[in-house]
């Protein structure tokens, strides 16, 4: 798809912003003119997004960040795509642009944070049979896909991580520690935390799972699944060398990537659900889902 009409852009930079809001709603007013969707998040700490819009509107985006001294030093990836794959636009201004939920223990990446390993020195270092890699991303993202023998924290999202590590501090004492996630932003923070915390070799996936992935060296070879991205692709391609399906469908536990919203509103869990199953399950997560289905939405009177 490279002669796409449509591009995505993911990126994110940590750096200083006096006024958030100003610098809101004056990004919003650019986003606008330029008819990108998307959703941004703008903060003291630095400014989170991901866009997609024409070409040429893409383009000229990045030369306007590119072109500002506050955010000049920030990094795109880039997919082509034959349309839009967000149905609007969305700004926001927040105290932080990813929430670990440190309160008054919050800081700076650009203060704080572990090695930064392009993707060849990765690909070494998960290598290490010593090594322990944690994936920082929420547990559903790791469902779809992560980095063959990398760790699921048994929590629900990355908010959760502190205690986490805190709780099990015994089992990471002294161990190299490599972290990752989808575009860098939450693994920057998080090994930020992990230096403040007293770890001494931590590490991270410099711009994440998506530069990983496009790295014509390393082209995302032992990463199994998808990543997952929020936007409507629900999961793009990562590994060209050795892939390998990791989700299974929920009812017959068959390898699949489609993942889809329970047809229960009052449930909505995202599972895997192949096309096989789609029918007879009537896109619902389990039984007991499928039964509230049936009397509450699909009018069938038990």
């Amino acid at each position: 798809m490279q002669d796409a009409p449509y591009q995505v852009l993911l990126y994110y930079l940590y750096t200083d912003i006096e006024n958030p809001a100003a610098f809101r709603d004056a990004h919003r007013a650019l986003c606008e003119k330029l008819e990108l969707r998307g959703r941004i998040i703008v903060g003291n700490e630095g400014i989170n997004g991901t866009v997609s819009g024409t070409v040429a509107n893409c383009d000229q985006y990045r030369e306007a960040l590119l072109n500002d001294p506050v955010t000049a030093a920030v990094e795109f990836k880039i997919d082509p795509e034959q349309d839009h794959v967000f149905p609007k636009l969305s700004v926001k201004s927040r105290e932080e642009i990813v929430t670990l939920g440190l309160g008054e223990d919050d800081f700076s990446p650009n203060d704080c944070t572990g090695k930064y390993l392009d993707p060849v020195a990765w690909k070494e270092a998960i290598k290490d049979p010593n090594a322990v890699i944690i994936d920082a991303r929420n547990d559903y993202e790791w469902d779809l896909g992560r980095f063959k023998n990398s760790i699921r924290p048994p929590v629900p999202a990355f908010r959760d991580l502190p205690q986490w590590i805190r709780d099990n501090r015994d089992e990471f004492e002294g161990k190299k520690i490599l972290t990752y996630c989808t575009g860098g932003i939450r693994c920057e923070k998080f090994s930020g935390f992990l230096v403040k915390e007293g770890f001494e070799d931590v590490s991270q996936l410099h711009g994440g799972i998506v530069k990983y992935g496009k790295d014509s060296e390393v082209r995302g070879e032992d990463f199994d699944g998808q990543c997952y991205v929020f936007d409507e692709r629900i999961g793009v391609p990562v590994n060209h060398v050795n892939p390998e399906v990791v989700g299974r469908c929920v009812h017959c536990n068959e390898p699949c990537e489609r993942y889809i919203n329970c047809a229960n509103k009052a449930c909505n869990a995202q599972h895997f659900c192949c096309e096989a199953c789609d029918e007879q399950s009537m896109r619902c997560c389990s039984n007991a889902c499928r039964e509230v289905y049936m009397v509450k939405y699909a009018g069938v009177v038990k």
